[in-house]
Protein backbone atom coordinates (compact mmCIF):
# COMPACT_ATOMS: atom_id res chain seq x y z
CA UNK A 1 0.00 0.00 0.00
CA UNK A 2 0.97 3.18 -0.69
CA UNK A 3 1.71 6.63 1.67
CA UNK A 4 -0.98 8.00 -0.55
CA UNK A 5 -3.24 5.51 0.10
CA UNK A 6 -2.93 4.27 3.58
CA UNK A 7 -3.30 8.22 4.70
CA UNK A 8 -6.38 8.18 2.49
CA UNK A 9 -7.78 5.05 3.88
CA UNK A 10 -7.05 6.34 7.80
CA UNK A 11 -8.70 9.22 6.92
CA UNK A 12 -12.12 7.41 5.36
CA UNK A 13 -11.75 5.60 8.82
CA UNK A 14 -11.59 7.99 11.48
CA UNK A 15 -14.41 9.73 9.08
CA UNK A 16 -16.58 6.70 11.01
CA UNK A 17 -15.82 6.98 14.14
CA UNK A 18 -15.95 10.28 15.47
CA UNK A 19 -17.70 11.22 18.33
CA UNK A 20 -20.58 13.78 18.87
CA UNK A 21 -20.20 16.59 21.09
CA UNK A 22 -22.32 15.73 23.35
CA UNK A 23 -20.44 11.90 23.77
CA UNK A 24 -17.32 13.64 23.99
CA UNK A 25 -18.68 15.72 27.79
CA UNK A 26 -20.14 12.05 28.43
CA UNK A 27 -16.66 10.52 28.18
CA UNK A 28 -15.23 13.11 30.30
CA UNK A 29 -17.16 13.00 32.80
CA UNK A 30 -17.44 8.64 32.85
CA UNK A 31 -13.05 8.74 32.59
CA UNK A 32 -12.03 11.87 34.55
CA UNK A 33 -12.69 12.74 38.18
CA UNK A 34 -12.06 15.79 40.42
CA UNK A 35 -8.07 15.76 42.20
CA UNK A 36 -10.00 16.58 45.25
CA UNK A 37 -6.88 18.57 46.75
CA UNK A 38 -7.69 21.88 48.75
CA UNK A 39 -5.58 24.57 49.98
CA UNK A 40 -6.33 27.40 52.03
CA UNK A 41 -6.05 31.03 50.98
CA UNK A 42 -6.37 34.36 52.46
CA UNK A 43 -9.60 37.02 50.65
CA UNK A 44 -7.10 38.79 48.57
CA UNK A 45 -5.28 35.28 47.04
CA UNK A 46 -9.16 33.72 46.41
CA UNK A 47 -10.61 35.75 43.86
CA UNK A 48 -11.11 33.33 40.87
CA UNK A 49 -10.40 30.37 42.97
CA UNK A 50 -12.84 27.62 42.82
CA UNK A 51 -14.19 26.83 46.39
CA UNK A 52 -13.59 23.25 47.83
CA UNK A 53 -17.08 23.56 50.03
CA UNK A 54 -20.09 25.30 51.18
CA UNK A 55 -19.30 28.52 53.11
CA UNK A 56 -21.94 28.05 55.77
CA UNK A 57 -22.52 31.24 58.14
CA UNK A 58 -21.78 30.63 61.75
CA UNK A 59 -23.74 34.62 62.64
CA UNK A 60 -25.86 37.05 61.67
CA UNK A 61 -25.41 39.80 58.95
CA UNK A 62 -26.23 42.82 59.92
CA UNK A 63 -26.45 41.78 63.58
CA UNK A 64 -28.26 44.72 64.36
CA UNK A 65 -31.45 46.27 62.90
CA UNK A 66 -30.23 49.09 60.94
CA UNK A 67 -31.88 52.08 59.02
CA UNK A 68 -31.01 52.33 54.86
CA UNK A 69 -31.37 55.81 54.83
CA UNK A 70 -30.79 59.52 56.78
CA UNK A 71 -33.82 60.01 58.89
CA UNK A 72 -36.16 59.40 61.80
CA UNK A 73 -36.48 55.91 63.49
CA UNK A 74 -40.25 55.61 64.14
CA UNK A 75 -43.48 53.33 65.40
CA UNK A 76 -44.96 53.39 62.15
CA UNK A 77 -48.39 53.70 63.64
CA UNK A 78 -47.60 57.11 65.19
CA UNK A 79 -47.08 58.54 61.42
CA UNK A 80 -50.68 57.13 59.92
CA UNK A 81 -52.80 59.45 58.37
CA UNK A 82 -50.47 62.01 58.74
CA UNK A 83 -49.44 64.76 55.58
CA UNK A 84 -48.15 68.16 55.14
CA UNK A 85 -51.03 69.87 56.09
CA UNK A 86 -51.51 67.66 59.39
CA UNK A 87 -48.06 66.66 60.01
CA UNK A 88 -47.67 63.71 62.72
CA UNK A 89 -45.84 65.84 66.02
CA UNK A 90 -43.15 63.43 67.18
CA UNK A 91 -40.98 64.41 70.56
CA UNK A 92 -36.96 63.75 69.69
CA UNK A 93 -35.88 61.09 72.03
CA UNK A 94 -31.95 60.52 70.65
CA UNK A 95 -29.74 60.80 68.02
CA UNK A 96 -27.73 57.61 67.17
CA UNK A 97 -24.24 57.99 65.31
CA UNK A 98 -22.51 55.64 63.01
CA UNK A 99 -20.92 52.81 65.18
CA UNK A 100 -22.68 53.29 68.46
CA UNK A 101 -25.29 50.65 69.10
CA UNK A 102 -29.25 52.17 70.03
CA UNK A 103 -29.63 49.05 73.01
CA UNK A 104 -32.85 51.05 74.25
CA UNK A 105 -36.76 50.74 73.56
CA UNK A 106 -38.22 53.38 71.12
CA UNK A 107 -41.24 54.86 73.18
CA UNK A 108 -44.70 55.25 71.45
CA UNK A 109 -45.46 58.44 70.42
CA UNK A 110 -41.52 59.40 70.04
CA UNK A 111 -38.93 59.41 67.09
CA UNK A 112 -34.59 58.90 67.71
CA UNK A 113 -32.54 60.22 64.65
CA UNK A 114 -30.79 57.56 62.46
CA UNK A 115 -28.16 57.79 59.83
CA UNK A 116 -27.91 55.75 56.60
CA UNK A 117 -26.25 52.67 58.24
CA UNK A 118 -26.87 53.10 61.57
CA UNK A 119 -28.36 51.18 64.49
CA UNK A 120 -32.11 51.84 65.25
CA UNK A 121 -33.52 51.22 69.11
CA UNK A 122 -36.15 48.44 69.63
CA UNK A 123 -39.99 49.16 68.74
CA UNK A 124 -38.73 50.74 65.78
CA UNK A 125 -40.59 48.99 62.64
CA UNK A 126 -40.16 52.14 59.85
CA UNK A 127 -38.01 55.03 58.77
CA UNK A 128 -39.05 58.50 58.10
CA UNK A 129 -36.25 59.98 55.45
CA UNK A 130 -35.38 63.50 56.58
CA UNK A 131 -36.71 64.86 53.36
CA UNK A 132 -40.30 64.43 54.71
CA UNK A 133 -39.22 65.54 58.13
CA UNK A 134 -39.11 69.08 59.94
CA UNK A 135 -37.16 69.93 62.86
CA UNK A 136 -39.03 72.70 64.93
CA UNK A 137 -36.14 73.68 67.05
CA UNK A 138 -38.03 72.95 70.18
CA UNK A 139 -37.22 69.27 70.60
CA UNK A 140 -40.08 67.82 68.37
CA UNK A 141 -40.14 66.31 64.80
CA UNK A 142 -42.78 67.01 62.33
CA UNK A 143 -43.16 63.96 59.81
CA UNK A 144 -45.24 64.66 56.36
CA UNK A 145 -45.00 61.20 54.78
CA UNK A 146 -46.95 58.04 56.86
CA UNK A 147 -44.20 54.81 57.12
CA UNK A 148 -45.07 51.74 56.38
CA UNK A 149 -44.03 48.70 58.37
CA UNK A 150 -40.92 47.87 57.53
CA UNK A 151 -39.81 51.48 55.33
CA UNK A 152 -36.32 51.79 54.86
CA UNK A 153 -35.43 48.79 57.07
CA UNK A 154 -32.66 46.25 57.48
CA UNK A 155 -33.74 43.66 60.01
CA UNK A 156 -31.13 41.65 61.87
CA UNK A 157 -30.58 38.45 59.67
CA UNK A 158 -31.57 40.05 56.90
CA UNK A 159 -29.00 39.27 54.65
CA UNK A 160 -27.19 36.39 56.44
CA UNK A 161 -28.26 34.18 59.82
CA UNK A 162 -26.29 31.21 61.36
CA UNK A 163 -26.51 27.37 59.02
CA UNK A 164 -27.31 29.81 55.59
CA UNK A 165 -25.24 28.40 52.72
CA UNK A 166 -23.42 31.83 51.32
CA UNK A 167 -21.36 29.80 48.95
CA UNK A 168 -21.65 26.57 47.41
CA UNK A 169 -18.74 24.17 46.59
CA UNK A 170 -17.36 24.47 42.91
CA UNK A 171 -18.37 27.84 42.51
CA UNK A 172 -15.41 30.00 40.77
CA UNK A 173 -14.96 33.08 43.92
CA UNK A 174 -15.72 36.77 41.73
CA UNK A 175 -15.12 39.91 43.62
CA UNK A 176 -18.36 40.28 45.19
CA UNK A 177 -18.49 36.73 46.66
CA UNK A 178 -14.79 38.36 48.45
CA UNK A 179 -16.93 40.77 49.64
CA UNK A 180 -19.89 38.46 51.31
CA UNK A 181 -16.73 36.29 53.00
CA UNK A 182 -15.55 39.52 54.45
CA UNK A 183 -19.27 39.96 55.72
CA UNK A 184 -19.08 36.38 57.31
CA UNK A 185 -15.50 36.95 58.90
CA UNK A 186 -13.96 34.58 56.52
CA UNK A 187 -10.55 35.33 56.30
CA UNK A 188 -9.08 31.89 55.17
CA UNK A 189 -10.84 30.12 52.34
CA UNK A 190 -11.10 26.48 51.62
CA UNK A 191 -10.39 26.27 47.50
CA UNK A 192 -9.50 23.63 45.06
CA UNK A 193 -5.77 23.85 44.36
CA UNK A 194 -4.89 25.14 40.93
CA UNK A 195 -5.29 22.42 38.29
CA UNK A 196 -1.19 22.68 36.25
CA UNK A 197 -1.67 22.31 32.50
CA UNK A 198 1.63 21.31 30.65
CA UNK A 199 0.78 23.58 27.10
CA UNK A 200 3.05 22.10 23.83
CA UNK A 201 2.89 23.59 20.51
CA UNK A 202 4.17 21.12 17.86
CA UNK A 203 5.60 22.08 13.48
CA UNK A 204 8.35 22.93 11.98
CA UNK A 205 6.71 25.78 10.59
CA UNK A 206 6.29 27.87 14.41
CA UNK A 207 8.40 29.92 15.50
CA UNK A 208 7.93 32.63 18.68
CA UNK A 209 5.48 35.73 18.89
CA UNK A 210 8.89 37.58 19.11
CA UNK A 211 10.41 36.70 16.20
CA UNK A 212 10.14 37.54 12.81
CA UNK A 213 9.05 34.69 10.35
CA UNK A 214 10.91 33.17 7.32
CA UNK A 215 9.53 31.94 4.50
CA UNK A 216 7.25 29.08 4.96
CA UNK A 217 6.68 30.23 8.74
CA UNK A 218 4.26 31.30 11.08
CA UNK A 219 3.88 32.73 14.79
CA UNK A 220 2.92 30.63 17.02
CA UNK A 221 -0.24 31.47 18.29
CA UNK A 222 -2.06 28.78 19.55
CA UNK A 223 0.65 28.47 23.31
CA UNK A 224 0.34 32.36 24.36
CA UNK A 225 -3.93 31.91 23.49
CA UNK A 226 -4.28 29.05 25.24
CA UNK A 227 -2.08 30.53 28.54
CA UNK A 228 -4.35 33.13 28.85
CA UNK A 229 -7.24 30.97 28.38
CA UNK A 230 -6.51 28.61 30.98
CA UNK A 231 -4.99 31.16 33.12
CA UNK A 232 -8.18 33.18 33.30
CA UNK A 233 -10.03 29.74 34.16
CA UNK A 234 -7.81 29.53 37.08
CA UNK A 235 -5.34 26.90 36.09
CA UNK A 236 -1.69 27.28 36.71
CA UNK A 237 -0.38 26.74 33.03
CA UNK A 238 3.67 25.47 32.24
CA UNK A 239 4.44 25.92 28.30
CA UNK A 240 7.03 24.05 26.96
CA UNK A 241 7.40 25.45 24.09
CA UNK A 242 7.65 24.96 20.30
CA UNK A 243 8.96 21.19 19.36
CA UNK A 244 9.82 20.57 15.86
CA UNK A 245 8.01 17.18 14.22
CA UNK A 246 10.49 14.93 15.88
CA UNK A 247 8.25 12.02 17.34
CA UNK A 248 11.11 10.88 19.52
CA UNK A 249 11.48 14.90 20.53
CA UNK A 250 7.98 14.65 21.09
CA UNK A 251 7.30 12.15 22.87
CA UNK A 252 10.30 12.86 25.63
CA UNK A 253 8.62 16.36 25.81
CA UNK A 254 5.37 14.87 26.18
CA UNK A 255 6.29 12.74 29.01
CA UNK A 256 8.07 15.32 30.61
CA UNK A 257 4.49 17.27 30.82
CA UNK A 258 2.47 14.00 32.05
CA UNK A 259 5.09 14.17 34.46
CA UNK A 260 4.99 17.01 35.64
CA UNK A 261 1.29 18.38 35.20
CA UNK A 262 -2.14 17.24 35.94
CA UNK A 263 -3.08 17.90 32.18
CA UNK A 264 -1.35 18.30 28.62
CA UNK A 265 -2.40 20.20 25.96
CA UNK A 266 -0.82 19.17 22.10
CA UNK A 267 -1.72 21.72 19.56
CA UNK A 268 -1.03 20.40 16.12
CA UNK A 269 -0.13 17.17 15.05
CA UNK A 270 -3.93 15.64 15.25
CA UNK A 271 -4.62 15.75 11.75
CA UNK A 272 -4.46 12.44 10.17
CA UNK A 273 -0.72 12.64 8.18
CA UNK A 274 2.39 10.85 7.75
CA UNK A 275 4.41 12.95 9.82
CA UNK A 276 1.63 13.62 12.89
CA UNK A 277 2.86 11.59 15.87
CA UNK A 278 0.25 12.91 18.23
CA UNK A 279 -1.67 9.97 17.94
CA UNK A 280 1.01 7.78 18.54
CA UNK A 281 2.51 9.71 21.38
CA UNK A 282 -0.78 9.70 23.19
CA UNK A 283 -1.42 6.20 22.80
CA UNK A 284 1.69 4.88 24.26
CA UNK A 285 1.79 7.16 26.93
CA UNK A 286 -1.45 5.53 28.58
CA UNK A 287 -4.73 5.10 26.21
CA UNK A 288 -6.09 6.50 23.46
CA UNK A 289 -10.03 7.96 24.33
CA UNK A 290 -10.79 9.51 21.04
CA UNK A 291 -9.70 10.48 17.93
CA UNK A 292 -11.66 12.68 15.98
CA UNK A 293 -15.12 15.11 17.25
CA UNK A 294 -18.03 15.74 14.79
CA UNK A 295 -17.58 19.22 15.24
CA UNK A 296 -16.78 21.99 12.68
CA UNK A 297 -14.10 23.72 13.69
CA UNK A 298 -12.10 21.19 15.67
CA UNK A 299 -12.92 17.88 14.24
CA UNK A 300 -9.21 15.79 14.52
CA UNK A 301 -9.43 16.44 17.56
CA UNK A 302 -7.97 13.85 20.28
CA UNK A 303 -8.49 12.65 23.52
CA UNK A 304 -6.18 9.87 25.91
CA UNK A 305 -4.98 9.61 29.37
CA UNK A 306 -1.95 8.51 31.55
CA UNK A 307 -3.17 7.15 34.62
CA UNK A 308 -5.34 9.49 35.76
CA UNK A 309 -3.96 12.22 33.87
CA UNK A 310 -6.00 13.93 30.62
CA UNK A 311 -3.54 14.24 27.45
CA UNK A 312 -5.52 16.59 24.62
CA UNK A 313 -4.47 16.85 21.27
CA UNK A 314 -5.45 19.82 19.40
CA UNK A 315 -5.85 21.43 16.13
CA UNK A 316 -3.30 23.70 15.03
CA UNK A 317 -5.02 26.02 13.80
CA UNK A 318 -5.90 28.68 15.60
CA UNK A 319 -9.60 29.13 15.68
CA UNK A 320 -9.94 25.55 16.14
CA UNK A 321 -7.80 25.02 18.79
CA UNK A 322 -10.21 27.91 20.60
CA UNK A 323 -13.22 25.89 20.49
CA UNK A 324 -12.11 23.12 21.14
CA UNK A 325 -10.51 24.62 24.12
CA UNK A 326 -14.01 26.17 25.05
CA UNK A 327 -16.12 23.43 24.83
CA UNK A 328 -14.34 20.42 25.77
CA UNK A 329 -10.71 21.38 27.61
CA UNK A 330 -12.73 23.65 29.59
CA UNK A 331 -15.23 21.46 30.88
CA UNK A 332 -12.92 18.69 31.46
CA UNK A 333 -10.32 20.70 33.88
CA UNK A 334 -13.67 21.67 35.48
CA UNK A 335 -13.88 18.08 35.95
CA UNK A 336 -10.76 17.94 37.66
CA UNK A 337 -11.71 21.22 39.38
CA UNK A 338 -15.36 19.93 40.53
CA UNK A 339 -16.18 23.45 39.34
CA UNK A 340 -19.88 24.60 38.67
CA UNK A 341 -19.45 25.01 34.53
CA UNK A 342 -22.40 27.32 33.73
CA UNK A 343 -22.42 28.93 30.78
CA UNK A 344 -23.38 32.62 30.42
CA UNK A 345 -26.00 33.03 27.49
CA UNK A 346 -28.09 35.73 25.56
CA UNK A 347 -31.41 35.11 23.12
CA UNK A 348 -29.92 37.11 19.90
CA UNK A 349 -31.62 36.97 15.89
CA UNK A 350 -28.91 36.39 13.36
CA UNK A 351 -27.94 39.37 11.01
CA UNK A 352 -27.40 37.15 7.91
CA UNK A 353 -28.08 33.40 6.41
CA UNK A 354 -25.31 31.10 7.14
CA UNK A 355 -24.38 27.76 6.02
CA UNK A 356 -23.87 24.74 7.68
CA UNK A 357 -22.01 21.18 6.98
CA UNK A 358 -25.02 18.01 7.66
CA UNK A 359 -23.82 16.02 9.99
CA UNK A 360 -21.31 18.30 11.98
CA UNK A 361 -22.05 20.86 15.00
CA UNK A 362 -20.87 23.69 13.65
CA UNK A 363 -19.64 26.99 15.88
CA UNK A 364 -19.64 30.66 14.35
CA UNK A 365 -18.12 33.38 16.43
CA UNK A 366 -20.05 36.50 16.80
CA UNK A 367 -20.39 40.20 17.37
CA UNK A 368 -24.07 41.81 19.48
CA UNK A 369 -25.66 44.46 18.81
CA UNK A 370 -28.59 45.77 20.35
CA UNK A 371 -31.44 47.54 18.19
CA UNK A 372 -35.21 48.35 18.84
CA UNK A 373 -34.61 46.18 22.27
CA UNK A 374 -33.69 43.43 20.26
CA UNK A 375 -30.08 41.81 20.52
CA UNK A 376 -28.77 40.59 16.98
CA UNK A 377 -25.65 38.40 16.00
CA UNK A 378 -23.14 39.37 13.45
CA UNK A 379 -21.52 36.17 12.09
CA UNK A 380 -17.82 36.63 11.65
CA UNK A 381 -16.56 35.10 8.32
CA UNK A 382 -12.98 33.81 8.69
CA UNK A 383 -11.46 30.39 7.52
CA UNK A 384 -10.42 27.84 10.59
CA UNK A 385 -6.70 29.35 10.61
CA UNK A 386 -6.93 33.16 10.98
CA UNK A 387 -6.90 34.22 14.47
CA UNK A 388 -8.70 37.30 13.43
CA UNK A 389 -11.72 35.69 13.38
CA UNK A 390 -12.19 35.42 17.09
CA UNK A 391 -10.36 39.22 17.42
CA UNK A 392 -12.95 41.85 19.22
CA UNK A 393 -16.00 38.95 19.26
CA UNK A 394 -18.88 38.90 21.85
CA UNK A 395 -19.24 35.09 21.81
CA UNK A 396 -20.40 32.53 19.53
CA UNK A 397 -23.22 30.36 18.78
CA UNK A 398 -24.01 26.64 17.51
CA UNK A 399 -25.81 25.42 14.33
CA UNK A 400 -26.75 21.76 15.10
CA UNK A 401 -25.14 18.32 13.32
CA UNK A 402 -28.80 17.80 12.10
CA UNK A 403 -29.54 21.40 10.59
CA UNK A 404 -28.19 22.44 7.40
CA UNK A 405 -28.22 26.36 7.76
CA UNK A 406 -30.36 29.16 9.35
CA UNK A 407 -31.86 31.68 7.54
CA UNK A 408 -31.66 35.56 8.19
CA UNK A 409 -33.52 36.68 11.95
CA UNK A 410 -33.11 33.28 12.92
CA UNK A 411 -33.38 33.19 16.85
CA UNK A 412 -29.49 31.80 18.69
CA UNK A 413 -28.41 31.07 22.02
CA UNK A 414 -25.34 33.28 22.13
CA UNK A 415 -22.71 31.72 24.53
CA UNK A 416 -20.83 35.13 25.92
CA UNK A 417 -16.97 34.97 26.10
CA UNK A 418 -16.08 38.43 25.65
CA UNK A 419 -13.55 39.24 28.04
CA UNK A 420 -12.55 36.01 28.77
Amino acid sequence: MTTGTWVRSLWRSSMLYVKTPEEVLALIESEFSPLEQAEFVTLSEAVGRVLAEDIVAREYVPDFDRSTVDGFAVRASDTFGCSDAIPAILPLQATVLMGEGADYLLNEGECVAVPTGGAVPRGTDGVVMVEYTEDYGDGTIGVAKPAAPGMNLIFRGDDVYPGKVILHKGRSLSSADIGALAAIGRVQVPVVKKVTVGVISTGDELVPPEAQPGPGQVRDVNSPMLEAMLSTFGCHVVNYGIVVDDEALLSQKVNQAIAECDAVLLSGGSSVGVKDAACRIIESAGQLLLHGIAIKPGKPTILGKAGKKPIVGLPGHPVAAYFITKLFVQPLLGRLMDRDMTAYTVTARVTESISANHGRAQYHCCRLTGTGGELYAQPIRGKSGLITTLAGTDGYFCISRDCEGLPQGAEIQVTITSGV
